[in-house]
């Protein structure tokens, strides 16, 4: 069984990112990068970068730290505590995990440039309304020594900004997973105005065409280069929002402390310390599924699955009770725009569609305990 305390050179790192995230990008920053219609500060990736978090999973030969999923999810929590807008799990976790699975100079090349901060990339998967990779429709058409792609992908996270896509399309026998860079001709991208404030695109793909270098892994057979990176990027995101629910609990209780009723603080009535003494058992948990989550992908990746689909699913219960509960606690104040709890409440419910809803990993969880 995998040890469910963190290291001392995790706790190390969570401190670290904490001290520079309550500086650099607390929830004010999300605030003002909304106000000014932006959804990424590259000065702020810039020092994350600077600091070694771009190359948290990159192999020290190509200039990374190589400090493994738990590491990254340590970093994804504190990200997720102050909202920080950054190309993190999409280029850092996502890609370079794909990344990882090949092994060619390319690729090396690719896993050098992420890590120095220079490089970001959009996963670009989804074509309806849910998640569902296995049910790509968007074509690959064979041609010549390459291939044709027309199609459209929605729902881009970090598509608008990104300077690669990895982008899943059907081919002949299968599916087939291609690294473009996000200029090549024929690719339009549209940037999507999402509750969170964060960058999302759907793009659009007419005739565009691809070689046979730019397929990352091998044709007809996607899943062996991506299903590690999207079990990667699961984890660090049910980890980001694990840290959305700390965040808002920790504002709900000084809250708690702070209003009076009755001439007294409205944390001393037992009602509302039944709940948050609740809400507090709820993110212990889920902090503790998240972390046998980042030891599976260490220490086992190839049975991980389970455990990551149990992450997910309990960081997405976990962050949307914690903002149902903020803003209950919080009464009419919590609804409003000059309070940092919507912010909480929209990312929570953007974070909850990501790379499957609660439905879809309950429904992996249920099936391999025989339901």
């Amino acid at each position: 069984m995998a040890k469910l305390v963190r290291s001392e050179e995790e706790v190390m790192l969570a401190d670290a990112a904490r001290g520079f995230l309550d500086q650099a990008a607390p929830v004010a920053h999300l605030r003002r990068l909304r106000d000014g219609e932006q959804t990424q500060d590259r000065a702020l990736w810039s020092e994350m970068a600077a600091m070694g978090w771009a190359g948290v999973l990159v192999p020290e030969e190509a200039g990374g730290s190589d400090m493994g999923h738990a590491a990254a999810c340590a970093l994804a929590g504190e990200m997720g505590k102050t909202l920080v807008a950054s190309p993190f799990l999409s280029t850092a976790v996502i890609a370079a995990t794909a990344l990882r699975q090949v092994s060619d100079a390319r690729a090396g090349q690719a896993l050098a440039r992420i890590a120095s901060g220079e490089l970001t990339y959009a996963l670009a998967i989804d074509e309806g309304a849910k998640f569902a990779p296995e049910a790509t429709q968007m074509q690959a058409q064979a041609e010549g020594n390459g291939f044709r792609l027309n199609g459209e992908k929605r729902f881009v996270v970090d598509g608008a900004n990104a300077d690669r896509l990895l982008v899943l399309s059907r081919t002949d026998a299968g599916l087939t997973l291609f690294d473009l860079p996000a200029e090549r001709d024929g690719i339009t991208r549209e940037a999507q105005a999402m509750i969170d404030s964060r960058d999302a695109a759907r793009i659009t793909f007419s005739d565009v065409i691809a070689t046979g270098e730019d397929v990352l892994g091998q044709v007809d057979d996607a899943m062996s280069v991506l299903a590690p990176a999207l079990r990667a990027g699961q984890a660090a995101l049910a980890a980001e929002m694990a840290g959305l629910a700390a965040g808002a609990f920790g504002m709900t209780v000084e809250y708690l402390k702070e209003r009076k009723q009755f001439g007294v603080p409205i944390g001393a009535f037992q009602a509302l310390q039944h709940r948050a003494a609740h809400l507090w058992c709820e993110c212990e948990v889920t902090a503790s599924a998240i972390l046998n989550a980042g030891r599976m992908l260490d220490e086992d990746p190839d049975n991980a699955a389970l455990a990551v689909s149990l992450a997910k699913a309990r960081a997405t219960d976990t962050a949307q009770r914690a903002v149902q509960e903020g803003v209950q606690m919080h009464g009419g104040i919590g609804m409003t725009d000059a309070f940092d709890m919507g912010f909480y409440m929209k990312r929570a419910r953007v974070g909850a569609e990501w790379l499957g809803d609660y439905g879809y990993h309950a429904n992996i969880v249920a099936q391999a305990r025989g339901f």
